[in-house]
């Protein structure tokens, strides 16, 4: 069912269009003027209607929620990203997903977090939009294929450095990711690393978030799999996985259904203590104690010296090697998240702390987040009406001209025009924060050694990475 035929059936729940609604624009002219500023192109199979500033597009990735393409900004004289994503309004799930990830992206500022540098839509009316392009950093090449590389201590301390800072700083914000995994964390030649797509992250605490069906399987947490809640700490997990298969250069946990994913767990890493089941519920306790006692493998067969790079000049007062690398693992790859490590904890690491730079650790400060998002339930047509007035809002802020009322030019929220009432409406009451263009710092520098870390395409979502 499109968004359209949506409508129609539920049409009781709507609130009735203004007049406008059915004029485009305010009118012919001004709708002229408005699509004069956007480009028709085709990459592959997808059609992108897009603004004429963004040149040379070429398609980088695709997944679940839309392609990515790479563009050249002449505006900015950057290149970029733009990902216009999939029917964004096709369910309440795939809209409530796009209103989160737009404004987390808007709520983030830091240089560990993929930055949103601009939105907008080539749809300018309430009733006709239907379409949503992000506008985003350009990377060098998804982690999932730093992976197929052989690194080296400095490269693998460093990637986990950032990932750590960049969760860290989501955590400061009360947000859990929940779908760290290769094919979500993105890099540049130098090594910088940047983390993306937070369709599925949610508010700390929230009840909304205590759902099995988070993060792909392969990079699960056990508390997840066993439907027992989570906190912060199920990011950490995660990571260690990531860790593990960039030392292994294989998934961890391959399981292929969650019974098989803690099968896979219990075999590596051993059975679970008894205080750990007495938190079980009662029917997943008597599943867990009934299945066969592993003892688990030691994380020096798990992780053998010969994954790792020959380590370099032994008089370095700091030098990483594998011992401190396996015994971070340790503290990662947990079963029970109450003796599992913290963000603060691995931050402090020996393997990670030769990095550490207050700047990044513990700053900038997020932009204020609306943790009731994660609790709402609206229609279709009350998340589209959300994302419709943020839409709006960042092409008045970047000087588009959106087709306001009597043709003027929009310098605010307030100059949209009607369609923005239209929206309000249908949003019933609700309201929105105003917009955030987040800036982001320059990348962390790195030594000549840990220098061409990844290169070609990136934002590739195939596959369970």
């Amino acid at each position: 069912m499109n968004d359209r035929q949506y409508r129609m059936a539920h049409s009781q729940q709507k609130m009735p269009p203004a007049p406008s609604a059915m004029k485009p624009g305010g009118g012919s002219s001004c709708q002229a003027k408005f699509l004069s500023q956007f480009n028709s192109v085709d990459v592959g199979d997808t059609h992108f209607l897009i603004l004429k500033r963004y040149q040379s597009l070429r398609s980088v990735g695709s997944g679940a929620q839309g392609l990515v393409v790479a563009a050249y900004d002449t505006v900015t004289k950057q290149n970029v990203a733009i990902k216009k994503l999939s029917r964004p309004f096709q369910n309440v799930t795939h809209a409530k997903r796009a209103y989160r990830e737009l404004l987390l992206m808007k709520t983030c500022n830091h240089k560990n977090i993929i930055g949103l540098l601009n939105v907008f839509s080539p749809q300018n009316t309430f009733d006709e939009f239907s379409d949503v392009y992000l506008v985003m950093e350009l990377m060098d090449a998804s982690l999932s294929q730093v992976i197929q590389m052989d690194l080296d201590h400095e490269r693998l301390s460093y990637l986990l450095y950032q990932m750590l800072c960049g969760i860290k700083h989501l955590h400061s914000a009360g947000i859990i990711h929940r779908d760290l995994k290769p094919s979500n964390i993105v890099v540049k030649s130098d090594c910088s690393l940047k983390i993306l797509d937070f369709g599925l992250a949610r508010t700390a605490g929230t009840t909304f978030m205590m759902t099995p069906y988070v993060v792909t399987r392969y990079y699960r947490a056990p508390e997840v799999i066993l439907g027992m809640g989570y906190k912060e700490n199920v990011d950490i997990w995660s990571i260690g996985c990531i860790f593990g298969e960039m030392i292994r250069g294989q998934v961890m946990f391959p399981g292929m259904d969650h019974i098989d994913q803690w099968n896979k767990i219990i075999q590596l890493l051993g059975s679970p203590s008894q205080k750990f089941m007495q938190r079980l519920q009662p029917t997943v306790r008597t599943y867990v104690e009934n299945r066969p006692k592993y003892q688990g493998h030691a994380f020096e067969s798990l992780f053998p010296n010969e994954l790792f790079q020959r380590e370099q000049s032994l008089t370095e007062p700091q030098k990483l090697n594998a011992n401190m690398a396996r015994k971070l693992l340790s503290r990662m790859l947990v079963i029970d998240p109450a003796e599992r490590i913290s963000v603060d904890e691995a931050l402090e690491h020996p393997y990670i702390n030769v990095w550490y730079d207050p700047a990044e650790v513990e700053g900038p400060v997020p932009i204020t987040y609306d943790h009731s998002i994660d609790e709402r339930e609206h229609t279709v047509e009350q998340w589209k009406a959300l994302i419709y007035q943020e839409v709006m809002s960042y092409m008045c802020k970047n000087g588009v001209y959106v087709g306001a009322e009597n043709c003027r030019e929009s310098d605010s929220m307030e100059d949209c025009g009607s369609e923005l009432d239209i929206a309000l409406a249908a949003a019933a009451g609700m309201t929105t924060g105003a917009s955030h263009n987040a800036s982001h710092g320059a990348a962390h520098g790195v030594t000549q050694s840990a220098s061409n870390c990844a290169s070609n395409s990136m934002y590739n979502d195939h596959g369970p990475h």
